[in-house]
């Protein structure tokens, strides 16, 4: 599958867009490609784009006093990646987003995406759609980190990304669990 049909793929879930409808959409958007271990954002930044991921693995994560990483989700190919608060209020983020791999991105900045609603108002819908299933998905992660074990976080992150644990470090996915990566390769021992 081409780029521009997994991207035409990814809106059509949300909304009915004809292929001219799309490639003006598109028209909005540019491709970047960002290295590994580059920052895609850093605390403190303002979010001023909305990424929709081709390729590639980032992590969005908070430092906890420059000591402690807390990694909130992992976004993969076909994933949308942004500080949805910094981005929508235009405040400083508190958020990191760092690619775990070479990645490949469709970009939009803050201004064109107020210029795509206005030529494409039905891409409101759109996005309005794809918040909501954001931030379901966050209620329900913040749900398991308070209710579930580490057993089950386990398990769920294999579930929820199923090629991720042979990309990452398995630092990284115990730092998405919050336990040490040794409490990780014990889990990971009795699992098997």
């Amino acid at each position: 599958m081409t780029e521009q049909n997994l991207f035409y793929e990814n809106i059509k879930k949300y909304i009915d867009l004809s292929e001219t409808e799309f490639a003006k959409l598109s028209s909005f958007y540019h491709i970047e490609e960002i290295q590994k271990n580059q920052m895609l954002l850093s605390e403190g930044e303002v979010c001023d784009f909305e990424g929709y991921i081709l390729e590639g693995c980032f992590k969005i994560f908070y430092n906890e006093d420059n000591i402690k990483e807390h990694i909130l989700y992992f976004a993969v190919e076909d994933w949308w990646v942004l500080d949805i608060g910094s981005f929508v209020s235009g405040t400083p983020s508190k958020l990191n987003i760092q690619a775990l791999e070479d990645c490949k991105v469709i970009m939009i900045n803050k201004e064109q995406k107020e210029k795509l609603y206005k030529a494409m108002p039905q891409t409101e819908r759109l996005f309005r759609l794809m918040n909501q299933k954001a931030l379901e998905s966050i209620q329900l992660r913040m749900i398991s980190m308070l209710n579930k074990t580490a057993d089950k976080r386990y398990l769920e992150f294999k579930s929820k990304y199923p090629t991720l644990e042979q990309r990452i470090p398995q630092h990284q996915i115990a730092a998405y669990l919050g336990i040490s990566h040794e409490f990780l390769s014990k889990i990971r021992r009795k699992l098997l």
